[in-house]
Protein backbone atom coordinates (compact mmCIF):
# COMPACT_ATOMS: atom_id res chain seq x y z
CA UNK A 1 0.00 0.00 0.00
CA UNK A 2 1.20 3.55 -1.24
CA UNK A 3 0.86 5.93 1.50
CA UNK A 4 -0.10 9.81 0.57
CA UNK A 5 3.28 11.36 0.33
CA UNK A 6 1.72 14.90 1.30
CA UNK A 7 0.07 12.97 4.34
CA UNK A 8 2.67 14.85 7.42
CA UNK A 9 1.61 18.58 5.32
CA UNK A 10 -1.56 17.42 5.44
CA UNK A 11 -1.67 16.88 8.82
CA UNK A 12 -0.11 20.43 9.57
CA UNK A 13 -3.82 21.73 7.69
CA UNK A 14 -5.23 19.92 10.07
CA UNK A 15 -3.95 20.60 12.70
CA UNK A 16 -4.23 24.59 12.15
CA UNK A 17 -8.11 23.75 11.08
CA UNK A 18 -8.24 22.79 14.45
CA UNK A 19 -5.86 25.18 16.29
CA UNK A 20 -7.63 28.34 14.86
CA UNK A 21 -11.49 26.97 16.33
CA UNK A 22 -9.82 25.85 20.42
CA UNK A 23 -7.76 29.25 20.40
CA UNK A 24 -10.70 31.48 19.74
CA UNK A 25 -13.31 30.25 22.17
CA UNK A 26 -10.19 30.04 25.03
CA UNK A 27 -8.77 34.03 24.36
CA UNK A 28 -12.65 34.92 24.29
CA UNK A 29 -12.82 34.23 28.09
CA UNK A 30 -10.39 36.91 28.67
CA UNK A 31 -12.06 39.39 26.85
CA UNK A 32 -15.30 39.82 28.13
CA UNK A 33 -14.36 41.85 30.61
CA UNK A 34 -13.24 44.92 27.87
CA UNK A 35 -15.86 43.65 25.94
CA UNK A 36 -18.54 44.43 27.99
CA UNK A 37 -16.96 48.01 29.14
CA UNK A 38 -16.62 48.83 25.14
CA UNK A 39 -19.89 47.98 24.27
CA UNK A 40 -22.23 48.52 27.12
CA UNK A 41 -23.45 44.57 27.06
CA UNK A 42 -25.46 43.63 30.05
CA UNK A 43 -24.73 40.27 31.75
CA UNK A 44 -27.31 38.23 29.43
CA UNK A 45 -25.46 39.79 25.87
CA UNK A 46 -22.65 38.44 27.29
CA UNK A 47 -23.89 34.84 28.24
CA UNK A 48 -24.90 34.71 24.59
CA UNK A 49 -21.59 36.31 23.25
CA UNK A 50 -20.37 33.09 25.04
CA UNK A 51 -23.01 30.61 24.55
CA UNK A 52 -23.96 31.12 21.09
CA UNK A 53 -21.07 29.91 19.51
CA UNK A 54 -21.55 26.21 21.49
CA UNK A 55 -25.30 26.42 20.86
CA UNK A 56 -24.77 26.50 16.77
CA UNK A 57 -21.61 24.30 17.09
CA UNK A 58 -23.00 21.58 18.98
CA UNK A 59 -26.31 21.16 17.09
CA UNK A 60 -24.74 21.16 13.71
CA UNK A 61 -21.97 18.54 13.91
CA UNK A 62 -23.46 15.20 13.32
CA UNK A 63 -25.60 17.29 9.96
CA UNK A 64 -22.02 18.51 9.47
CA UNK A 65 -20.42 15.59 9.42
CA UNK A 66 -23.12 13.50 7.07
CA UNK A 67 -22.62 16.79 4.58
CA UNK A 68 -18.87 16.09 4.39
CA UNK A 69 -19.49 12.20 3.28
CA UNK A 70 -21.83 13.53 1.09
CA UNK A 71 -20.18 16.62 -0.77
CA UNK A 72 -16.79 16.00 0.03
CA UNK A 73 -14.15 16.92 3.26
CA UNK A 74 -12.17 19.26 1.71
CA UNK A 75 -14.76 21.25 0.19
CA UNK A 76 -16.84 21.63 3.41
CA UNK A 77 -13.77 22.02 5.00
CA UNK A 78 -12.93 25.10 3.10
CA UNK A 79 -16.28 26.01 3.48
CA UNK A 80 -16.54 26.05 7.08
CA UNK A 81 -12.66 27.93 7.35
CA UNK A 82 -14.14 30.74 4.89
CA UNK A 83 -17.21 31.07 7.29
CA UNK A 84 -15.25 31.02 10.17
CA UNK A 85 -12.88 33.78 8.86
CA UNK A 86 -15.45 36.12 7.43
CA UNK A 87 -17.55 35.74 10.77
CA UNK A 88 -14.85 36.84 12.53
CA UNK A 89 -14.56 40.18 10.52
CA UNK A 90 -18.21 40.68 11.61
CA UNK A 91 -17.31 39.65 15.31
CA UNK A 92 -14.02 41.68 15.58
CA UNK A 93 -16.33 44.91 13.50
CA UNK A 94 -19.31 44.58 15.60
CA UNK A 95 -20.17 47.75 17.76
CA UNK A 96 -23.17 46.33 19.40
CA UNK A 97 -23.62 42.91 21.37
CA UNK A 98 -25.90 41.73 18.91
CA UNK A 99 -23.40 42.37 15.99
CA UNK A 100 -20.92 40.23 17.79
CA UNK A 101 -23.70 37.71 18.60
CA UNK A 102 -24.63 37.07 15.44
CA UNK A 103 -20.69 36.93 14.40
CA UNK A 104 -20.57 34.04 17.35
CA UNK A 105 -23.33 32.16 15.64
CA UNK A 106 -21.58 32.25 12.50
CA UNK A 107 -18.72 31.14 13.60
CA UNK A 108 -20.53 28.37 15.55
CA UNK A 109 -21.61 27.06 11.73
CA UNK A 110 -18.43 27.36 10.66
CA UNK A 111 -16.76 25.91 13.41
CA UNK A 112 -19.31 23.14 12.65
CA UNK A 113 -17.83 22.51 9.05
CA UNK A 114 -14.60 22.48 10.04
CA UNK A 115 -14.33 20.36 13.07
CA UNK A 116 -15.84 16.42 11.90
CA UNK A 117 -14.09 17.29 8.90
CA UNK A 118 -10.20 17.28 10.12
CA UNK A 119 -10.39 14.30 12.42
CA UNK A 120 -12.34 12.04 9.09
CA UNK A 121 -9.89 13.78 6.72
CA UNK A 122 -7.12 12.54 9.25
CA UNK A 123 -8.22 9.00 9.55
CA UNK A 124 -8.36 8.96 5.38
CA UNK A 125 -5.47 9.77 4.72
CA UNK A 126 -3.08 7.87 7.82
CA UNK A 127 -2.81 4.43 7.81
CA UNK A 128 -3.84 2.11 10.74
CA UNK A 129 -0.02 2.08 11.79
CA UNK A 130 0.57 5.71 11.72
CA UNK A 131 -2.81 7.09 12.91
CA UNK A 132 -2.22 7.27 16.66
CA UNK A 133 0.72 9.21 15.91
CA UNK A 134 -1.52 11.55 13.72
CA UNK A 135 -3.95 11.59 16.03
CA UNK A 136 -1.72 12.40 18.93
CA UNK A 137 -0.53 15.08 17.02
CA UNK A 138 -3.43 16.59 16.48
CA UNK A 139 -4.91 16.30 20.21
CA UNK A 140 -1.74 17.98 21.21
CA UNK A 141 -2.42 20.86 19.23
CA UNK A 142 -5.94 21.33 20.44
CA UNK A 143 -4.38 21.22 24.26
CA UNK A 144 -1.82 23.68 23.49
CA UNK A 145 -4.84 25.75 21.93
CA UNK A 146 -7.09 25.31 24.87
CA UNK A 147 -4.06 26.29 27.46
CA UNK A 148 -2.11 28.60 25.35
CA UNK A 149 -5.64 30.64 24.53
CA UNK A 150 -5.74 32.49 27.87
CA UNK A 151 -2.11 33.76 28.02
CA UNK A 152 -2.06 34.71 24.30
CA UNK A 153 -5.39 36.69 24.94
CA UNK A 154 -3.72 38.34 27.95
CA UNK A 155 -0.84 39.66 26.33
CA UNK A 156 -2.74 40.43 23.13
CA UNK A 157 -5.32 42.51 25.25
CA UNK A 158 -2.61 44.15 26.97
CA UNK A 159 -1.46 46.21 24.10
CA UNK A 160 -4.55 46.34 21.43
CA UNK A 161 -8.34 46.70 21.63
CA UNK A 162 -10.69 43.38 22.43
CA UNK A 163 -11.37 42.63 18.46
CA UNK A 164 -7.61 41.27 18.19
CA UNK A 165 -8.97 37.94 19.85
CA UNK A 166 -11.17 37.74 16.26
CA UNK A 167 -8.01 39.18 13.96
CA UNK A 168 -5.88 36.55 14.85
CA UNK A 169 -8.39 34.01 13.15
CA UNK A 170 -8.44 35.90 9.63
CA UNK A 171 -4.65 35.26 8.86
CA UNK A 172 -4.75 31.41 9.95
CA UNK A 173 -8.16 30.65 8.64
CA UNK A 174 -6.78 32.21 4.80
CA UNK A 175 -3.59 30.04 5.38
CA UNK A 176 -5.66 26.72 5.99
CA UNK A 177 -7.82 27.16 3.52
CA UNK A 178 -4.81 27.91 0.19
CA UNK A 179 -3.08 24.88 1.95
CA UNK A 180 -6.08 22.65 1.64
CA UNK A 181 -6.95 23.64 -1.91
CA UNK A 182 -3.00 22.60 -2.36
CA UNK A 183 -2.30 20.32 -0.65
CA UNK A 184 -5.20 17.98 -0.13
CA UNK A 185 -6.72 15.20 -2.17
CA UNK A 186 -10.75 15.48 -2.02
CA UNK A 187 -13.07 12.24 -0.80
CA UNK A 188 -16.07 11.48 -0.11
CA UNK A 189 -18.66 8.55 0.29
CA UNK A 190 -21.05 6.87 -1.80
CA UNK A 191 -24.14 8.66 -2.71
CA UNK A 192 -26.79 7.65 0.16
CA UNK A 193 -30.32 9.41 0.36
CA UNK A 194 -30.76 12.56 2.59
CA UNK A 195 -31.99 12.11 5.83
CA UNK A 196 -33.72 15.77 6.89
CA UNK A 197 -35.57 14.50 9.38
CA UNK A 198 -32.72 13.22 11.35
CA UNK A 199 -31.02 16.06 10.66
CA UNK A 200 -33.77 18.39 12.06
CA UNK A 201 -33.41 16.34 15.47
CA UNK A 202 -30.09 15.91 15.70
CA UNK A 203 -29.86 19.43 15.92
CA UNK A 204 -32.90 19.95 17.76
CA UNK A 205 -31.90 17.86 20.61
CA UNK A 206 -28.26 18.57 20.68
CA UNK A 207 -28.87 22.51 20.85
CA UNK A 208 -31.50 21.46 23.44
CA UNK A 209 -29.05 20.13 25.62
CA UNK A 210 -26.13 22.59 25.70
CA UNK A 211 -29.13 24.92 26.34
CA UNK A 212 -30.18 22.81 29.36
CA UNK A 213 -26.49 22.93 30.71
CA UNK A 214 -26.33 26.73 30.00
CA UNK A 215 -29.56 27.37 32.07
CA UNK A 216 -29.07 25.04 34.76
CA UNK A 217 -26.98 27.32 36.73
CA UNK A 218 -29.61 30.39 36.92
CA UNK A 219 -31.87 28.90 39.07
CA UNK A 220 -31.48 24.54 38.62
CA UNK A 221 -34.66 22.70 36.72
CA UNK A 222 -37.38 24.41 38.69
CA UNK A 223 -37.24 27.33 35.79
CA UNK A 224 -40.01 26.33 33.50
CA UNK A 225 -37.24 27.19 30.42
CA UNK A 226 -34.91 25.00 31.66
CA UNK A 227 -37.83 21.90 32.13
CA UNK A 228 -38.77 22.85 28.75
CA UNK A 229 -35.62 22.84 27.06
CA UNK A 230 -34.67 19.12 29.60
CA UNK A 231 -38.09 17.87 28.07
CA UNK A 232 -37.19 18.97 24.31
CA UNK A 233 -33.76 17.63 24.54
CA UNK A 234 -35.16 13.88 25.85
CA UNK A 235 -38.07 13.74 23.18
CA UNK A 236 -35.58 14.78 20.33
CA UNK A 237 -32.93 12.46 21.18
CA UNK A 238 -35.04 9.58 21.89
CA UNK A 239 -36.85 10.39 18.72
CA UNK A 240 -33.73 10.61 16.96
CA UNK A 241 -32.36 7.27 18.14
CA UNK A 242 -35.42 5.49 17.20
CA UNK A 243 -35.86 7.05 13.86
CA UNK A 244 -32.07 5.97 12.46
CA UNK A 245 -33.03 2.64 13.54
CA UNK A 246 -35.73 2.44 11.23
CA UNK A 247 -34.82 4.92 8.29
CA UNK A 248 -33.51 3.13 5.29
CA UNK A 249 -31.00 5.80 4.66
CA UNK A 250 -29.77 6.90 8.34
CA UNK A 251 -27.56 9.79 8.82
CA UNK A 252 -25.75 7.96 11.70
CA UNK A 253 -25.20 4.41 11.13
CA UNK A 254 -26.54 2.57 14.04
CA UNK A 255 -24.45 -0.47 13.13
CA UNK A 256 -21.51 1.28 14.30
CA UNK A 257 -22.59 0.73 18.20
CA UNK A 258 -23.09 -3.08 17.76
CA UNK A 259 -19.13 -2.83 17.33
CA UNK A 260 -17.61 -3.67 21.46
CA UNK A 261 -14.78 -1.08 20.26
CA UNK A 262 -17.18 1.56 19.15
CA UNK A 263 -19.21 1.57 21.78
CA UNK A 264 -16.45 1.16 24.81
CA UNK A 265 -14.51 3.66 23.05
CA UNK A 266 -16.98 6.01 23.06
CA UNK A 267 -18.88 5.72 26.15
CA UNK A 268 -15.04 5.33 27.49
CA UNK A 269 -14.81 9.41 25.82
CA UNK A 270 -18.30 10.25 27.24
CA UNK A 271 -17.73 9.36 31.01
CA UNK A 272 -13.37 11.28 30.33
CA UNK A 273 -14.67 14.08 28.62
CA UNK A 274 -17.55 14.49 31.37
CA UNK A 275 -14.92 14.64 34.16
CA UNK A 276 -12.54 16.88 31.99
CA UNK A 277 -14.91 19.33 31.41
CA UNK A 278 -15.61 19.87 35.00
CA UNK A 279 -12.23 19.92 35.36
CA UNK A 280 -12.03 22.89 33.89
CA UNK A 281 -15.01 25.14 35.41
CA UNK A 282 -13.77 23.86 38.97
CA UNK A 283 -10.36 24.58 38.70
CA UNK A 284 -10.54 27.66 37.27
CA UNK A 285 -12.70 29.02 39.80
CA UNK A 286 -10.64 27.82 42.71
CA UNK A 287 -7.24 29.85 41.11
CA UNK A 288 -9.30 32.53 40.50
CA UNK A 289 -11.54 33.02 43.26
CA UNK A 290 -9.38 31.23 46.26
CA UNK A 291 -6.11 31.97 45.33
CA UNK A 292 -6.34 35.09 43.34
CA UNK A 293 -5.30 34.23 40.05
CA UNK A 294 -5.98 36.53 37.29
CA UNK A 295 -7.39 34.68 34.06
CA UNK A 296 -4.05 34.97 32.54
CA UNK A 297 -2.07 33.79 35.30
CA UNK A 298 -4.58 31.03 35.71
CA UNK A 299 -4.01 30.28 32.07
CA UNK A 300 -0.08 30.07 32.70
CA UNK A 301 -1.17 27.62 35.63
CA UNK A 302 -2.44 25.19 33.04
CA UNK A 303 1.08 24.80 31.42
CA UNK A 304 2.14 21.57 33.53
CA UNK A 305 -1.13 20.33 32.29
CA UNK A 306 -0.14 21.22 28.69
CA UNK A 307 3.17 20.30 28.81
CA UNK A 308 2.51 16.43 30.43
CA UNK A 309 -0.17 16.42 27.51
CA UNK A 310 2.28 17.18 25.14
CA UNK A 311 5.58 14.70 26.00
CA UNK A 312 2.96 11.73 26.92
CA UNK A 313 1.11 12.02 23.57
CA UNK A 314 4.43 11.79 21.68
CA UNK A 315 5.39 8.45 24.53
CA UNK A 316 1.74 6.71 24.09
CA UNK A 317 2.13 7.05 20.25
CA UNK A 318 4.99 5.58 19.97
CA UNK A 319 3.88 2.43 22.24
CA UNK A 320 0.90 2.45 20.66
CA UNK A 321 2.00 -0.30 18.13
CA UNK A 322 3.07 -3.11 21.32
CA UNK A 323 0.65 -2.25 23.84
CA UNK A 324 -2.63 -2.06 21.80
CA UNK A 325 -5.59 0.35 22.23
CA UNK A 326 -6.92 -0.94 25.18
CA UNK A 327 -4.00 -1.24 27.47
CA UNK A 328 -3.26 2.34 26.79
CA UNK A 329 -6.20 3.90 27.75
CA UNK A 330 -6.98 1.92 30.58
CA UNK A 331 -3.48 2.86 31.76
CA UNK A 332 -3.83 6.42 30.93
CA UNK A 333 -7.40 6.58 32.41
CA UNK A 334 -5.84 5.02 35.76
CA UNK A 335 -3.52 7.99 35.95
CA UNK A 336 -5.69 10.73 34.73
CA UNK A 337 -8.43 9.23 37.86
CA UNK A 338 -5.12 9.43 40.23
CA UNK A 339 -4.96 13.29 39.40
CA UNK A 340 -8.28 13.67 40.11
CA UNK A 341 -7.89 12.40 43.55
CA UNK A 342 -4.70 14.32 44.09
CA UNK A 343 -6.48 17.12 43.38
CA UNK A 344 -9.00 16.34 45.80
CA UNK A 345 -6.65 17.16 48.43
CA UNK A 346 -6.02 20.63 47.52
CA UNK A 347 -6.89 23.08 50.14
CA UNK A 348 -6.88 26.94 51.05
CA UNK A 349 -2.74 26.28 52.11
CA UNK A 350 -2.19 24.11 49.49
CA UNK A 351 1.56 24.62 47.75
CA UNK A 352 2.06 24.74 44.13
CA UNK A 353 3.59 21.25 44.04
CA UNK A 354 0.83 19.53 45.02
CA UNK A 355 -1.76 21.63 42.30
CA UNK A 356 1.56 21.25 39.18
CA UNK A 357 1.89 17.42 40.44
CA UNK A 358 -1.90 16.83 39.86
CA UNK A 359 -1.56 18.18 36.69
CA UNK A 360 1.06 16.66 35.30
CA UNK A 361 -0.56 13.32 36.30
CA UNK A 362 -3.58 14.21 34.41
CA UNK A 363 -1.71 15.84 31.15
CA UNK A 364 0.42 11.95 31.15
CA UNK A 365 -2.42 10.20 31.50
CA UNK A 366 -4.80 12.47 28.67
CA UNK A 367 -1.68 12.19 26.54
CA UNK A 368 -2.15 8.07 26.58
CA UNK A 369 -5.47 7.60 27.21
CA UNK A 370 -6.87 9.98 24.43
CA UNK A 371 -5.16 9.28 21.23
CA UNK A 372 -5.74 5.28 22.26
CA UNK A 373 -9.19 5.78 22.70
CA UNK A 374 -9.74 7.91 19.47
CA UNK A 375 -8.16 5.72 17.20
CA UNK A 376 -9.89 3.21 18.67
CA UNK A 377 -13.49 4.79 17.78
CA UNK A 378 -12.35 6.39 14.34
CA UNK A 379 -10.37 2.48 13.15
CA UNK A 380 -13.79 1.18 13.86
CA UNK A 381 -15.64 2.99 11.27
CA UNK A 382 -16.04 2.41 7.77
CA UNK A 383 -14.24 5.07 5.31
CA UNK A 384 -17.62 5.95 3.88
CA UNK A 385 -18.86 7.23 7.19
CA UNK A 386 -15.73 8.94 8.34
CA UNK A 387 -17.52 12.32 8.52
CA UNK A 388 -20.08 11.24 10.26
CA UNK A 389 -18.19 9.20 12.52
CA UNK A 390 -15.34 11.76 13.05
CA UNK A 391 -19.38 13.87 14.05
CA UNK A 392 -19.61 11.94 16.32
CA UNK A 393 -16.59 11.48 18.00
CA UNK A 394 -16.67 15.24 18.33
CA UNK A 395 -20.54 15.09 19.48
CA UNK A 396 -19.72 12.37 22.20
CA UNK A 397 -16.98 14.70 23.95
CA UNK A 398 -19.30 17.81 23.35
CA UNK A 399 -22.39 15.69 25.26
CA UNK A 400 -19.59 14.76 27.99
CA UNK A 401 -18.14 17.86 28.37
CA UNK A 402 -21.95 19.12 28.61
CA UNK A 403 -22.58 17.00 31.43
CA UNK A 404 -19.42 17.22 33.00
CA UNK A 405 -20.23 21.22 33.70
CA UNK A 406 -23.82 20.12 34.57
CA UNK A 407 -23.17 17.24 36.83
CA UNK A 408 -19.83 18.31 38.28
CA UNK A 409 -21.25 21.94 38.74
CA UNK A 410 -24.43 21.10 40.56
CA UNK A 411 -22.13 18.80 42.65
CA UNK A 412 -20.15 21.98 43.52
CA UNK A 413 -22.92 24.10 44.14
CA UNK A 414 -24.91 21.91 46.08
CA UNK A 415 -21.68 20.88 48.49
CA UNK A 416 -20.67 25.18 48.62
CA UNK A 417 -24.26 25.40 49.80
CA UNK A 418 -24.23 22.77 52.58
CA UNK A 419 -20.55 23.72 53.60
CA UNK A 420 -21.59 27.69 54.13
CA UNK A 421 -22.61 28.90 57.16
CA UNK A 422 -26.54 29.30 58.44
CA UNK A 423 -25.74 32.88 59.32
CA UNK A 424 -24.14 33.75 56.02
CA UNK A 425 -26.31 36.17 53.61
CA UNK A 426 -28.59 33.93 51.28
CA UNK A 427 -27.51 35.14 48.37
CA UNK A 428 -23.68 34.10 49.53
CA UNK A 429 -24.71 30.79 50.38
CA UNK A 430 -25.56 29.97 46.74
CA UNK A 431 -22.62 31.56 44.96
CA UNK A 432 -18.98 31.83 45.73
CA UNK A 433 -18.47 34.68 43.67
CA UNK A 434 -21.86 36.54 45.58
CA UNK A 435 -20.31 35.32 48.94
CA UNK A 436 -16.83 36.72 48.31
CA UNK A 437 -18.25 39.64 47.01
CA UNK A 438 -20.47 40.04 50.17
CA UNK A 439 -17.29 39.23 52.19
CA UNK A 440 -15.16 42.30 50.63
CA UNK A 441 -18.18 44.84 50.25
CA UNK A 442 -18.90 44.24 54.69
CA UNK A 443 -14.63 43.63 55.28
CA UNK A 444 -16.10 40.10 56.83
CA UNK A 445 -12.75 38.11 57.29
CA UNK A 446 -14.87 35.20 59.00
CA UNK A 447 -17.16 35.34 56.12
CA UNK A 448 -14.09 35.08 53.59
CA UNK A 449 -12.16 32.01 55.19
CA UNK A 450 -15.80 30.21 55.49
CA UNK A 451 -16.29 31.03 51.46
CA UNK A 452 -12.91 29.89 50.62
CA UNK A 453 -13.34 26.41 53.35
CA UNK A 454 -16.64 25.60 52.10
CA UNK A 455 -15.10 26.28 48.39
CA UNK A 456 -12.12 23.94 48.96
CA UNK A 457 -14.34 21.26 50.31
CA UNK A 458 -17.10 21.28 47.25
CA UNK A 459 -14.47 21.39 44.98
CA UNK A 460 -12.40 17.89 46.19
CA UNK A 461 -16.10 16.62 46.30
CA UNK A 462 -16.72 17.52 42.60
CA UNK A 463 -12.89 15.96 41.90
CA UNK A 464 -13.82 13.10 43.45
CA UNK A 465 -16.72 12.40 41.28
CA UNK A 466 -14.35 13.28 38.43
CA UNK A 467 -12.00 10.30 39.54
CA UNK A 468 -15.51 7.90 39.72
CA UNK A 469 -16.21 8.89 35.90
CA UNK A 470 -12.41 8.54 35.24
CA UNK A 471 -12.65 4.98 36.50
CA UNK A 472 -15.68 3.65 35.24
CA UNK A 473 -14.15 4.38 31.36
CA UNK A 474 -11.79 2.62 32.27
CA UNK A 475 -13.96 -0.70 32.95
CA UNK A 476 -15.63 -0.23 29.96
CA UNK A 477 -12.78 0.01 28.06
CA UNK A 478 -11.04 -2.94 29.63
CA UNK A 479 -14.38 -4.55 28.95
CA UNK A 480 -15.16 -3.57 25.46
CA UNK A 481 -12.23 -2.40 23.66
CA UNK A 482 -10.63 -5.16 23.04
CA UNK A 483 -8.03 -5.08 20.67
CA UNK A 484 -8.80 -7.19 17.37
CA UNK A 485 -12.09 -7.54 18.04
CA UNK A 486 -14.15 -7.39 14.93
CA UNK A 487 -14.13 -8.45 11.33
CA UNK A 488 -11.29 -6.76 9.06
CA UNK A 489 -12.25 -5.79 6.07
CA UNK A 490 -10.72 -4.37 2.96
CA UNK A 491 -11.14 -0.35 2.64
CA UNK A 492 -14.35 -0.27 0.59
CA UNK A 493 -12.61 1.94 -2.07
CA UNK A 494 -16.32 4.36 -2.30
CA UNK A 495 -14.77 7.19 -0.97
CA UNK A 496 -14.75 8.66 -4.94
CA UNK A 497 -12.29 11.67 -5.54
CA UNK A 498 -13.71 14.45 -7.44
CA UNK A 499 -12.16 16.69 -10.61
CA UNK A 500 -10.24 13.23 -11.66
CA UNK A 501 -8.12 13.00 -8.07
CA UNK A 502 -7.74 9.55 -6.85
CA UNK A 503 -10.08 8.13 -3.99
CA UNK A 504 -7.99 8.66 -0.35
CA UNK A 505 -10.11 5.70 0.98
CA UNK A 506 -9.00 3.06 -2.03
CA UNK A 507 -5.23 3.81 -0.33
CA UNK A 508 -5.98 2.17 3.14
CA UNK A 509 -5.44 -1.25 4.21
CA UNK A 510 -7.96 -3.13 6.39
CA UNK A 511 -9.94 -1.68 8.73
CA UNK A 512 -11.88 -2.70 11.83
CA UNK A 513 -15.16 -3.56 10.54
CA UNK A 514 -18.59 -4.21 12.65
CA UNK A 515 -18.03 -6.91 15.42
CA UNK A 516 -20.05 -10.06 15.04
CA UNK A 517 -20.86 -9.92 18.57
CA UNK A 518 -23.65 -7.54 19.53
CA UNK A 519 -23.54 -5.70 23.18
Amino acid sequence: MDRHPRRWLILIVLCLSTLVLVVDNMVLTVAIPTIAEDLRASTSDLQWILDSYMLVFAGLLLTAGSLSDKFGRRRVMVIGLALFGAASVVAMEATTPELLILGRVLMGVGGALVMPSTLSILITVFDDEERPKAIAAWSAVAMTGLVGGPVLGGALLAHYWWGVVFLINIPIALLAVVAALVLMPESKGPWRKADPVGMVLSMVGMTAVVWTVVELPHGGLGRPGTQVSLALAVFSLVAFAVWETRCTSPMVPVRLFKDRVFTGASFSLVLLTLANGGLMLVLTQYLQFVLGYSATEAGLAFMPLAVATLVFNSIGAALLGRTGNRAMAVFGLLVIAAGFALLSRLDTGSGWGVLAGAMCLMGAGGGLAMPAAMSAMMGAIPDEHAGVGSALNDTVQQAGAALGVAILGAVLSGTFTGNMPADAPEAARHSVGDALAAATATKDAALLTATHDAFTTAMSASFLVGAAGVVGAAVLAFFLMRDGDGAARPATGADQATGGEQATGGEQAARVAEAPTAL
